[in-house]
């Protein structure tokens, strides 16, 4: 059986969407604190001290990229900022190697960087900030080159709960806006179970070698306690975990149905998350049409 490889699941504000509302209409019943933009990072020390703190963005929202240069910049200059792990990068590049005054360029080779898939703007203020601080910078994703045998093992199927593991398979559904064949779909799903299974080991690791506080920079499908990296952390790790999402202001008066994205925000802004220890709020931007992209690069 052959498979086409889109859009790398989870990586669009579409999809990640799409598995927190599968997530929150499954019965989450509580709700973690809510911050703005302005509280941000006094409020980081409410989930600290932590071995890992896992910060979930929106790729597209550099609302978010710029919460996590903060919370990077926070950590390095307590001193308690011991590594950074990126699902940006690939696992087995790293900048521990580069001095303090390493060039952007010299960064973005040791880490392989793919501008075209992660635009280096967005993120390279929270690396070089790292980096400046003498902390390493470490890619924590599963490599390309191991995609399609993570598609054929269907031992990943056992990784989660028979439940999150329907619920991961159904925000792959939404999060291709139902483009994808249905076969296509627990082979998709086993790809993300990898991902998430690669960063968590980066974690782990990284922890060990460096301990205080390590990062990692995820997308908000990633982080979350009941189907992300979390589910692959040893008991014994303390793990706090951050979701960035867009604060959706409220539904029109007259009554106007809400489109599809928004309904979904506000969903996942109700009932969101026994998976998070802390909620970050950003305000709602308006994005591309992702189904409109994807069905293009599916034709």
């Amino acid at each position: 059986m052959s498979f086409r490889l889109p859009l790398p699941p989870l990586s669009t504000r579409r999809t990640a969407l799409a598995l927190l509302m599968v997530l929150a209409l499954t019965g989450c019943a509580q709700r973690p604190p809510v911050a703005e933009g302005e509280q941000w990072p006094l409020v980081l020390r409410t989930v600290l001290p932590a071995e890992v703190l896992l910060l979930g963005e929106q790729h597209d929202d550099p609302e978010h990229q710029r919460m996590q240069h903060a919370a990077v910049q926070w950590l390095a200059i307590r001193n308690q900022l011991g590594a950074v792990v990126l699902e940006m990068a690939e696992r087995g590049t790293s900048t521990a190697a580069l001095p303090v005054d390493a060039t952007p360029a010299q960064v973005q080779n040791a880490l392989r960087w793919n501008d075209a898939a992660w635009p280096w703007a967005a993120y390279a203020p929270a690396i070089m900030e790292a980096v400046r601080a003498g902390v390493p910078v470490l890619g924590g994703n599963l490599p390309r080159t191991q995609n399609r045998s993570a598609m054929r093992d269907d031992t990943l199927d056992l990784v989660l709960t028979p439940p999150a593991l329907e619920r991961q398979r159904e925000a792959i559904r939404q999060g291709h806006c139902r483009l994808l064949a249905e076969t296509q779909v627990p082979a998709m799903a086993r790809i993300q179970i990898a991902r998430d299974k690669s960063m968590a080991q980066v974690l782990v690791e990284a922890q060990r070698q460096y301990g205080q506080t390590t990062v990692l920079i995820t997308g908000a499908g990633h982080v979350l306690r009941t189907a992300g990296v979390p589910v692959h952390l040893p008991k014994d790790l303390t793990a706090r975990i951050v979701i960035a999402m867009q604060h959706k202001a409220p539904p029109p008066s007259d009554g106007t149905p809400a489109p599809a994205d928004d309904a979904m925000a506000q969903a996942v802004e109700r009932t969101v998350p026994a998976d998070a220890d802390l909620v970050w709020a950003s305000p709602w931007r308006e994005g591309p049409d992702h189904c409109e992209t994807l069905r293009q690069q599916l034709q």
